[in-house]
């Protein structure tokens, strides 16, 4: 297994547990989609996958509907998909993704939550060199399903890492989903590949992997930092939040 599959890993325990969080995001990720490509699903490739994927994780219909609406809502502001980069304590590199309607708001929140926890805000371009953009999808694993002979063929669609990813639910059932992750710009490759062949896309996106050595922290000083994490991602404006702190 590569470096992704461990930092999904870490980041996806932590991210389930908060639901109505997750609801909110996927909320703006979807507003955001339809701003850009329309509310038709059948010619916007990255609609189709946040639909798939709020469907998956029983997102309610209404807020579906909600977020669809708020795009062509002219009450509501242009939400903007803004990056910033800064340094936790212990030297721990933090890239915090946003959607907001109020950068001034967001920056000033997000200034406050590494003051408090003893890092430090900084500039563009100061970690985000530490980190590879990538391009991820979640599929249902089909009956007699070869995950080798899938990696194979979506080599050249520009896959780098297939593994597969076992949920226990409450009542113990379990699921099995096979993740796939590319380069950035094979998103479109990739979507059309999965879709025309039949398979069951329950999700795509892009995320941040690491990409230097991770930093190994003590318990006490992971709670610092896992702290600052909380901060940010309790805020509706964060989407999401990577570190180069090594998983636990």
């Amino acid at each position: 297994m590569g470096r992704a599959f461990e930092f999904r890993k870490e980041r996806k325990m932590k991210r389930w547990g908060h639901m109505a969080r997750v609801f909110t995001k996927l909320g703006k990720e979807i507003t955001i989609a339809v701003k850009q490509g329309g509310a038709d699903v059948t010619g916007n490739p990255r609609l189709r996958a946040l639909m798939a994927e709020a469907r998956s994780e029983s997102m309610p219909k209404e807020n579906v509907e909600r977020a669809i609406k708020k795009a062509t809502d002219k009450s509501v502001g242009d939400f903007k998909e803004l990056v910033y980069e800064g340094y936790g304590p212990f030297g721990i590199a933090y890239l915090v993704e946003t959607a907001t309607d109020n950068n001034t708001r967001t920056v000033a929140n997000v200034r406050s939550y590494f003051t408090k926890c003893g890092g430090t805000l900084g500039t563009s371009g100061s970690v985000s060199f530490m980190f590879d953009h990538k391009c991820v999808f979640r599929i249902g694993e089909p009956e007699g399903f070869d995950i080798e002979s899938l990696e194979l063929e979506l080599i050249d669609y520009g896959a780098e890492e297939v593994f597969e990813e076992i949920e226990v639910d409450e009542d113990d059932n379990e699921t099995k989903d096979v993740v796939i992750y590319g380069a950035y710009e094979s998103y479109g490759a990739l979507q059309k590949y999965l879709e025309e062949n039949g398979y069951e896309l329950k999700s795509g996106g892009f995320e941040r992997i690491p990409n230097v050595e991770l930093k190994e922290v003590t318990a006490e000083q992971r709670a610092t930092l896992e702290k600052l994490i909380d901060l940010l991602e309790e805020d509706e404006d964060v989407t999401h939040v990577y570190t180069t702190m090594q998983p636990e």
